[in-house]
């Protein structure tokens, strides 16, 4: 593609890079705020600056954070007894979400996945053992994406956590609501029968 600026076409590479986002898409976003007046620019080329130079992550959790603790670690009202693990920080927004959970979190920061060169060292696994051994947390709740990778890292984790005298749980996989048994996959099917709770009227 012939772009009439090497300006413009600096800003359609880096939008490129985005996950999601081709060269059609890249291009539509640059031209999108070259129309923009020059203060809303100014004011989104600000946000990505701050999202370089002062972003940090929670000395505790990992989590996304404005301050060395987060807010939910340091929130007074979370049970701390009860710590669930992320992969990452999508998890969490998306949990939290939910409004259904009241405990505290430990973002790992991806999966075991050999294949791309992701061990268990590349994990937050060293300080997530830490919190457990200081002996506070009574449950491990690991909230992880039903693949394979996510299997491999749970099954990993609680093989870690087997010393310590702590509840591991996880969270329940099965047929989605609104959903049809008939356009189930066999092992959501399976693990959603396995899975199953009592029935209260």
């Amino acid at each position: 593609m012939n772009y009439p600026s090497q300006v413009l076409e600096q800003a359609v590479n880096e939008f490129a890079k985005l996950p999601g986002i081709g060269k059609k898409t890249a291009l539509r976003l640059a031209l999108h705020l070259i129309k923009r007046n020059k203060q809303e620019l100014l004011l989104f080329s600000d946000s990505l600056k701050k999202l370089a130079n002062e972003i940090r992550y929670c000395n505790l959790c990992h989590n996304v954070s404005d301050n060395e603790v987060c807010n939910i670690c340091s929130s007074f009202s979370r049970k701390k007894e009860q710590l669930c693990v992320v992969e990452d920080l999508r998890d969490v927004m998306a949990i939290e979400n939910t409004q259904q959970y009241f405990g505290i979190y430990h973002v790992l920061g991806g999966v075991i996945n050999p294949m791309e060169g992701i061990g268990p060292e590349t994990l937050n696994l060293e300080s997530l053992i830490r919190r457990v051994e200081i002996g506070e947390i009574k449950e491990i709740i690991l909230a992880l994406n039903a693949t394979m990778e996510g299997d491999t890292t749970a099954f990993y984790i609680s093989k870690k956590l087997q010393p310590f005298n702590v509840k591991i749980s996880s969270i329940s996989r099965g047929i989605a609501v609104g959903g049809e048994l008939e356009y189930a996959d066999e092992i959501t099917l399976g693990r959603a029968i396995t899975s199953r709770v009592n029935y209260g009227v």
